[in-house]
């Protein structure tokens, strides 16, 4: 997936509904090095960490890889979530976004060198958009459609 000698970022996320916090979390992430990797949550673990996905993990890591900013997209394994980012990809830069609150940076980085990678992690700053959110965009078209 990834070319050597490059400055490798990994953003990590749902997806589910694209949306303008999307596209400004990879555009900042790409940013911050040479090549971007995305990893889209597994559909299981979208139901145990949120909700049942509304697009299924295939065709959201098939749009997200669609996006001018995203060199590779990439659905993660079921269980160990950062078996994928230390053993297969090593990214030099880990991108997280405002909301993504499983990990602190710190935190983040102590638990890859644990594992034997060193990566410096990045928190993002938040998008302040109207429809900047995937339940902010399904509660507008509940409102729109419901009404019908």
């Amino acid at each position: 997936c990834c070319r050597v000698g490059r400055k490798r970022v990994v953003a990590t996320g749902v997806f589910d509904l694209l949306h303008p916090g999307h596209i400004h979390f990879l555009r900042a992430a790409r940013e911050l090095g040479d090549e971007l990797v995305v990893i889209i949550a597994n559909d299981a673990t979208v139901r145990r960490m949120k909700r049942e996905p509304v697009v299924p993990a295939a065709i959201r890591a098939e749009m997200v890889a669609a996006l001018k900013s995203v060199d590779h997209a990439v659905v993660g394994r079921e269980g160990d979530m950062l078996g994928i980012i230390v053993e297969e990809i090593r990214p030099h830069i880990i991108a997280l976004g405002h909301d993504q609150e499983l990990f602190e940076p710190k935190a983040l980085e102590a638990k890859l060198a644990e594992r034997g990678h060193v990566a410096k992690v990045v928190r993002l700053p938040k998008l302040e958009h109207g429809l900047a959110g995937t339940r902010k965009i399904v509660a507008r078209i509940l409102r729109i459609f419901g009404q019908e």
